[in-house]
């Protein structure tokens, strides 16, 4: 990913995406790809979940740097989830990809309560 020009707000939520990424495969999962620029959208992460059941999972991160503004999770707003489901569908239609049912999950990822602690991460499946 091109860092030349990103604020250290960007390059933090570049650093979360990778960690993420990171801790999807450490996890048994597939990254299938990763920045997916479809129109206007963006996908973070599209992977396969091994699980039972296996899916093709389209993955949002969000990296908060605090809660002074309220939670992660609040900022997937119905718009954002709308672009997001019209995105992974169309990016889909242009693609090979294994028949798996598709699944949205958003991963919230917070620093820890002190400096250099390990990042918090909330891992919700099913999002939207």
């Amino acid at each position: 990913m091109e860092t030349a020009g990103r604020t250290s707000a960007q390059r933090l939520g570049d650093a979360a995406e990778s960690h993420v990424a990171a801790l999807l495969d450490a996890a048994g999962w597939s990254l299938v790809a990763r920045n997916v620029h479809v129109g206007h959208a963006e996908i973070d992460l599209i992977a396969i979940d091994p699980g039972s059941p296996p899916a093709l999972v389209v993955v949002e991160v969000r990296w908060r740097s605090g809660r002074g503004f309220g939670l992660g999770e609040e900022t997937v707003d119905h718009r954002k989830r709308a672009r997001l489901r019209a995105a992974a569908w169309r990016w889909l239609e242009e693609h090979d990809h294994p028949t798996l049912p598709l699944r949205f999950d958003l991963v919230i990822v917070e620093p820890g309560p002190r400096p250099g602690a390990v990042w918090r991460l909330r891992h919700h499946r099913s999002a939207f």
